[in-house]
C-alpha cells in the first residue's frame, strides 16, 4: 500500500472487544462495547450525515468483516445492470476478437460474523458524486443502470483502492462486419468481487458479437476468477441466470 492508502483500513475481518475505528476516503465509522453483550454502531460521512445503530452480540466480543460489493445500493437501489462508458473505443474488425482490463466503481460493504456466517451490517459508498443512473436505450422501454465512465486498466493491479475494481472483459465479434465498441451494459449481480488490502478485482465477463433472426445482439456470459484474494461476502441476492443478452456498442 502507498503511504496515502495506509491512513485508511484494509479490507478484512476484524475483531472489536471495547473499541474500533475504521477510516475510509470521506467516511469514519466507530463501533463500541455499550455493556454486556451489546455494541454501539457510528458512521459519519464528509457531508455531514449519520448513522447509528445498536447491535446485541451474544458474547462479549464482535467480528466484522469490511469487504468491497457490487456498486447497486448508492444513491437508491433500483436495478441489477451496470453501464460502463469506456473513456477509449475498442475497434474489433470481423471475426476477431480482444481482451480489455477496465475499471469498474465498487461499494463497501459491512458484514456481521457469526456461526460462519455473515449478515449484512450497513455499506457506503466512498465515491457519492459519481455515483448515478443511466438509461439504456429509448426513454420507454430502456433498460434503467447504475452508470460509471470508466477508463482502462492495464491489469489487474490497476485497481483504484476502495473506489473501483478491475474486470476482464473479453469481446468477439462474429460478424461479417467491423464493429467499434464504447460502452457495454450487462447484469452484475452473479459477479463476485476478490480483495486483497485496500484493492479489488471483479469476475470478468465473455461478450460474443452475432447474428439472431437478422439482428445484432450480444451474448454475455461470466468469467469467474481463479485466484487466491478473499472473495466479498455476498450482500445482494444473486439469480440464475448466467447467460444474459444486454448491451455493447
Amino acid at each position: 500500500m502507498s503511504k496515502s492508502e495506509s491512513v485508511f483500513s484494509p479490507f478484512g475481518i476484524y475483531e472489536v472487544k471495547d473499541t474500533l475505528c475504521l477510516s475510509l476516503p470521506n467516511t469514519e465509522i466507530k463501533i463500541e462495547r455499550m455493556g454486556d453483550n451489546a455494541f454501539s454502531y457510528f458512521r459519519k460521512d464528509s457531508e455531514g450525515n449519520i448513522v447509528e445503530k445498536m447491535i446485541p452480540s451474544k458474547s462479549n466480543e464482535l467480528e466484522l468483516e469490511m469487504a468491497p460489493i457490487k456498486p447497486l445500493n448508492h444513491p437508491a437501489k433500483r436495478t441489477e445492470n451496470i453501464f460502463l462508458k469506456f473513456d477509449k473505443e475498442i475497434y474489433l474488425s470481423e471475426n476477431s476478437a480482444a481482451s480489455i482490463f477496465v475499471h469498474c466503481p465498487i461499494e463497501i460493504g459491512f458484514f456481521l460474523i457469526h456461526d460462519s456466517k455473515r449478515d449484512p451490517l450497513d455499506w457506503v459508498t466512498c465515491n457519492p458524486i459519481n455515483s448515478r443512473f443511466g438509461l439504456y436505450g429509448t426513454p420507454d422501454t430502456g433498460t434503467l443502470c447504475k452508470y460509471a465512465e470508466v477508463s482502462l486498466a492495464t491489469d489487474f493491479d490497476d485497481s483504484i483502492p476502495y473506489v473501483e475494481g478491475v474486470m476482464k472483459i473479453i469481446i468477439e465479434n462474429t460478424l461479417n462486419v467491423g464493429h467499434t465498441v464504447s460502452k457495454v451494459v450487462f447484469p452484475i449481480v452473479n459477479n463476485s468481487l476478490y480483495y486483497e488490502d485496500s484493492k479489488t478485482i471483479i469476475d470478468g465477463i465473455k461478450v460474443i458479437m452475432k447474428k439472431r433472426a437478422m439482428v445484432s445482439i450480444a451474448d454475455i456470459k461470466i468469467n469467474s476468477l481463479e485466484t487466491n484474494w478473499t472473495k466479498s461476502p455476498t450482500w445482494e441476492t444473486s439469480t440464475t441466470n448466467t447467460n444474459m443478452e444486454m448491451g455493447i456498442d
